[in-house]
């Protein structure tokens, strides 16, 4: 064999190895006993829990009509709004925006918080003024801001819908006859104030008021049973815990996601309120997040002031069973500005972050986490909060795990109302 060949054949094989090196996945990190322990805390993530509360929770019947009602704008004061306008399919199920919008153009006073996952929650809306979804569907049907709607006028829009009608009572049972005028109005609610809708339900016999309030709380009970379908599962990080130290755990995640894993459950310490396998420990902490305008936000103090006087708590007389974490709730003068520990599944897709809305980027929120500017000194943060002074390079590495943290895209027929509500 002359040199030239010898030599041509020896440039080959090297630019076959380093191209077979180039497409071989990264190795796996060498995690601790320890690591490997905490980090299959949070994994797999399975079932959603159950709610004692709804008795139709997963009857696919009332998720079906939940779905369709989710979609339908009618149930708004100017056949403007839905749900999915703000909790919009396409953007995990948030709206991409610092605030919602509601009818008439209204924004909302907090951020949107995404619905994957929502069944896993405890408590509902950032200040945990609901304990169960379909006691927090209630709410924004009436708020003047959200939909704008009352329950008289979704009781009628309901009952006179030949497909809904039909579909409620496949669930629910037979629906009141609400025709006649002088005892069911056009439009009423329980509003504390001397409105029209408020006189109107004054008006009403008890017995009256609770027959539309049981259609309206059915009704938020299907919308329940819809949104425990929309599950973030499945994500790349699932599968490199899965086979955490194996060949086929390097290939899940790359190795800057791998990095961000171990700051994340070491020194970055994150999982002490991100924890368990929905990456939240489901309970309420003041972050000291600068104030953008405004008087100070009460949080959960003052949500949990309203969740006890809510008629459609889980102790309340639509509920099909006290949900077990109500026995344990009084307001607490030291919550005043904590809010809920949001899910990290699916985050990639649903900023902009926090309860204000004021972070635009996965970036942003880690850099106030790391250098914890801007905040005052008379602030009543929790001491569990330190500044933690990441790199750029470590940023890059926990900005890379939380994308990893995206679940498999959802079933299509999931993400549109159905043709019909049956």
């Amino acid at each position: 064999m002359s040199q030239v060949t010898f030599a041509k054949l020896a440039t080959a094989a090297i630019s076959i190895a380093l191209s077979a090196a180039a497409t071989e996945p990264a190795d796996a990190l060498e995690f601790t006993d320890s690591e490997i322990r905490i980090i299959r805390q949070h994994s797999p993530l399975g079932p959603p829990p159950p709610d004692p509360s709804n008795r139709f929770a997963e009857d696919p019947a009332a998720a079906r009509l939940g779905q369709s009602l989710f979609f339908d704008a009618r149930f708004s004061a100017n056949n403007d709004v839905s749900c999915a306008t703000c909790h919009i399919p396409g953007l995990g199920f948030a709206n991409g925006a610092q605030r919602g919008t509601g009818t008439g153009g209204q924004l909302t006073t907090r951020h949107v918080p995404t619905l994957l996952n929502n069944a896993y929650n405890r408590w509902f809306f950032w200040d945990g003024r609901a304990d169960s979804a379909w006691s927090q569907a209630t709410q924004p049907l009436e708020n003047p801001i959200e939909h704008g709607a009352d329950r008289l006028q979704i009781a009628h829009l309901a009952s006179h819908t030949p497909e809904i009608r039909a579909a409620y009572e496949r669930v629910f049972g037979s629906m009141p006859d609400l025709s006649d005028r002088t005892r069911f109005p056009e439009h009423a609610a329980p509003t504390p104030d001397v409105s029209p809708r408020a006189r109107a339900w004054r008006s009403m016999s008890v017995a009256d008021q609770h027959a539309v309030d049981r259609v309206f709380t059915n009704l938020t009970k299907a919308i329940s049973a819809y949104e425990r379908e929309i599950v973030s599962r499945d994500s790349a990080f699932d599968r490199f815990a899965a086979n955490i130290g194996s060949h086929e755990s390097a290939s899940a995640i790359p190795e800057s996601a791998q990095r961000g894993l171990r700051l994340f459950v070491g020194r970055g310490n994150c999982r002490l309120c991100h924890s368990g396998p929905n990456f939240s420990d489901g309970e309420f902490h003041d972050t000291a997040l600068p104030r953008s305008g405004g008087l100070r936000d009460t949080g959960r103090w003052g949500g949990t002031r309203r969740l006890l006087m809510d008629p459609f708590n889980s102790g309340g007389t639509f509920s099909d069973g006290v949900r077990p974490v109500l026995r344990f709730v009084a307001p607490r003068q030291d919550s005043s500005g904590a809010f809920k520990t949001p899910t990290l599944r699916g985050v990639a897709r649903t900023g902009p972050y926090m309860h204000t809305g004021q972070f635009k980027t996965l970036r942003e929120v880690l850099n106030f986490y790391s250098t914890r500017e801007n905040i005052p000194r008379t602030h009543g943060e929790q001491g569990i909060i330190r500044r933690l002074d990441f790199t750029e390079s470590e940023l890059d590495d926990l900005e890379a795990f939380l994308e990893s943290l995206t679940g498999r895209p959802l079933p299509q027929e999931l993400l549109t109302a159905p043709p019909s509500p049956e």
